[in-house]
């Protein structure tokens, strides 16, 4: 008999059967959302005494309509799609999966910068259209050589650097948060400032978290600063960029080309104007997904409500600070040895 109830907003996998069996161990059942509108999960929100999210939006009104609401649980690593300010605020914690899909996003970031390298997927479209000229993607160059500057440089951004140095290619990096600078293999990548790393790079690759501070970070200055033949990869969240003003600087030239595995909005109509360049490589937010990675999402992100039910620190929780702070009084209701 279950006496615990988890509303899954959505989920991108054929069904949830992990969650079943890891919730069914602390008497949780799923009860999964027809429709992840806002509406829909406030009517559904007052059942539940947790959520499981994957890219629904969990506003301040679906957590203020959820009254038996004990935690808040993200299938992945970033939490912009959760109102952590309100759920903090009401001593609801939101536990997230660190670390999940690391070597996905490393390899479909390197196999972006290839892709752009070589001209692949230009040659592709041309071959399907009947054209076999080498002219059509030319100039091509070695990535042997060339520098590879990465914006952010956490889990990810440091497998990137190793995977890229296999290529023999230059790697720096730039890096607001200074905590980062103590755990960094100063043998991985050179630390540059923004300018410079801006500036000097033949590949620029996002990998920061969505902030206020970093919203639109890649905007008309940014690019304009780029070179002309340098091309920019995004597989970490759309709103890094200004998308408007890419559309201006792949039509215009200011830089080369862009390959994106995000976008803001999340999905693309087909006939927009970005989807029209060809120096432009899109993928339908992918970068994560792997058989193995989704797995351990599944059943890491699901393992983390099951904690907090079940009274226990979860893998990974994510509470905004405040004097006092709410977490304070969570964390001292949580045995320290779970």
């Amino acid at each position: 008999m279950t006496d615990k109830t988890v509303l899954v907003t959505d989920f991108t996998w054929p069904a949830p059967d992990i969650e079943v069996a890891v919730l069914k161990e602390v008497n949780a059942e799923l009860l999964l959302a027809p429709s992840s509108d806002e509406s829909t999960l406030i009517e559904l929100v007052a059942q539940a005494d947790a959520i499981l999210t994957c890219f629904a939006h969990v506003t301040e009104s679906v957590i203020r309509a959820g009254n038996k609401l004990q935690v808040i649980g993200r299938y992945g690593i970033g939490v912009d799609n959760i109102d952590v300010s309100t759920a903090t605020s009401l001593e609801i914690p939101v536990t997230y999966v660190p670390a999940y899909c690391v070597d996905e996003v490393a390899e479909h970031t390197l196999g972006f910068v290839l892709s752009l390298a070589r001209k692949i997927a230009l040659y592709d479209h041309a071959v399907r259209q009947g054209s076999w000229n080498l002219q059509d993607g030319l100039p091509i160059h070695r990535v042997r050589g060339k520098t590879l500057g990465l914006i952010g440089f956490g889990r990810i951004g440091q497998v990137v650097a190793q995977k890229a140095a296999g290529f023999g290619m230059n790697v720096t990096f730039y890096d607001p948060d200074a905590s980062v600078k103590n755990v960094v293999d100063k043998e991985l990548a050179n630390e540059v400032s923004l300018k410079k790393l801006i500036t000097e790079s033949d590949f620029i690759s996002l990998h920061a978290p969505l902030t206020e501070s970093t919203r639109t970070l890649v905007n008309a200055d940014f690019m304009h600063a780029m070179k002309s033949s340098a091309c920019l990869v995004n597989c970490a969240r759309g709103g890094l960029i200004d998308h408007d003003a890419l559309l201006i600087a792949l039509r215009e030239g200011h830089i080369a080309g862009a390959a994106l595995d995000v976008f803001e909005p999340e999905q693309l109509t087909p006939d927009h104007p970005l989807l029209q360049l060809g120096n432009l490589i899109a993928t339908p937010h992918v970068a994560f997904y792997s058989a193995e990675s989704v797995e351990e999402l599944q059943r890491r992100a699901s393992m983390n409500v099951a904690a907090i039910l079940d009274e226990r620190l979860p893998e990974a929780i994510c509470l905004l600070y405040t004097s006092p702070s709410p977490r304070d009084g969570l964390l001292s209701r949580m045995p320290s040895s779970a």
